[in-house]
């Protein structure tokens, strides 16, 4: 068999990366989560826009921004705009603001957002989180069982709030 078609691979070329895994859930957001994905694409395009393609270190560069790139753009695709604003405080479903007392009578204020968006440290836990789950459809007064690695919590629903 001939090998004059064969493209023999030098070094030189970027390494083949995996896709970054898109969630399998819908992909719910609130107008800032859509915001900050739209302006982290913003910025991705314009990195990509001053990377020159001769040396091999900015072409392995070049291929991880196109492969967050498209990432993004499907996220973006697949988004979902939860409208907020006035809404019935009677209930917590995506993005409320949700203050809890736990068994220790620590308070703790969580706001519900899509998977893109939460950073727990922050208060802004994803809707397919545990605590979220087990959040979600209850009222001022009831408890949630949060289900912890470290074992079972529950909490008290104190306030539901819907941020404009």
């Amino acid at each position: 068999m001939s090998r004059a078609h064969v493209r023999e691979v030098d070094g030189d070329e970027p390494e083949d990366l995996p896709e970054l895994p898109l969630s399998p859930h819908p992909n719910y957001v609130t107008a800032r989560g859509l915001a900050a994905l739209q302006t982290r694409r913003e910025q991705i395009e314009a990195d990509i826009a001053t990377i020159a393609d001769d040396a091999a270190d900015r072409r392995q560069r070049r291929a991880a921004l196109d492969r967050e790139l498209r990432w993004l753009k499907a996220r973006i695709a697949a988004a979902q705009l939860v409208a907020g604003g006035a809404r019935s405080t009677a209930k917590i479903a995506f993005g409320a603001e949700v203050t809890v007392v736990d068994e220790d009578n620590s308070e703790f204020r969580y706001r519900i957002v899509g998977e893109d968006e939460a950073d727990p440290e922050a208060g802004l836990i994803s809707w397919t989180s545990p605590l979220a789950r087990a959040l979600i459809g209850l009222k001022i007064g009831d408890i949630a069982v949060w289900p912890r690695p470290a074992g079972d919590c529950e909490v008290e629903i104190i306030a539901i709030a819907y941020p404009a």
